[in-house]
């Protein structure tokens, strides 16, 4: 009796783990995901039914350690890597200026409708260019800084030579912008010859 009894628990055991183990291997996690999404939902409709802010009610839930450590975590999920190679920096400032972007879908809307696709097709099968929503002018803040960029100045024969190499130029440079207001006396009493 007690024989038959353990084969028939041992049978049900091995199919209980054969299923699990067909199962794909995150199916604990999801489910465990599921669930909270579940009480979550449940503790809302509890919060909008005493007429409560769902998000307070959370907040006061949670201690501060954890928040603090929820706050680490985010900070950790995007570093500022800083500068890698030219491409990296490249495709930075591309995030950067995209995310700023504001695409007019109205726009764009009521321009598709103004100019539908024409039955004929300009030269070579290409439909007539409508302007996209996202293809605005350049961003004020871009257009300003454009207009502060200098690229190095180049050589000027005029200017006097103060120097012996370029890494010299450049010290002369920093010392005349620094101390250049108060050697320009000296400067000029060595040019002339009177200097004491």
């Amino acid at each position: 009796l007690f024989q038959h009894e353990a084969c028939k628990l041992n049978s049900q055991e091995v199919v209980e783990e054969d299923k699990r183990l067909k199962l794909p291997p995150n199916w604990e996690a999801k489910k465990a995901r599921l669930e909270w999404e579940l009480q979550v939902q449940e503790k809302k409709k509890e919060c909008a039914a005493r007429g409560e802010d769902y998000e307070r009610v959370k907040l006061l839930e949670i201690s501060a350690e954890d928040a603090e450590r929820w706050e680490r975590k985010k900070k950790k999920k995007n570093p500022d890597l800083g500068f890698s190679d030219f491409a990296a920096a490249q495709l930075r400032q591309y995030q950067r200026l995209t995310r700023q972007i504001k695409p007019d879908l109205e726009q764009y809307e009521k321009l598709k409708e103004q100019h539908p696709p024409q039955c004929v097709t300009g030269e070579g099968g290409e439909e007539p260019a409508l302007p996209q929503p996202w293809a605005q002018p350049l961003l004020p803040s871009r257009i300003e800084k454009r207009e502060k960029y200098s690229r190095r100045r180049p050589y000027n024969d005029d200017a006097d030579i103060d120097y012996i190499n370029e890494r010299n130029a450049k010290f002369n440079q920093k010392a005349e912008r620094f101390y250049g207001k108060y050697t320009a006396e000296i400067k000029q009493n060595l040019e002339r010859g009177t200097a004491v």
